[in-house]
């Protein structure tokens, strides 16, 4: 079985995760900072007006 692991630092994930849409898709982090950080990183990446 492969281990699970944090979308934005690579920790590997327990039960406790949360879950994040990015561009559509759904992935996993382990904690609120992490989400905050991934959603950060992809709102400065994404060009305005597209879409």
């Amino acid at each position: 079985m492969t281990e699970k692991t944090c979308a934005a630092c690579d920790c590997p994930l327990d039960e406790n995760t949360y879950q994040v849409k990015i561009g559509g898709k759904a992935v996993e982090v382990c904690c609120d900072d992490c989400a905050r950080k991934l959603k950060e990183a992809y709102g400065s990446a994404a060009a305005p007006g597209q879409g």
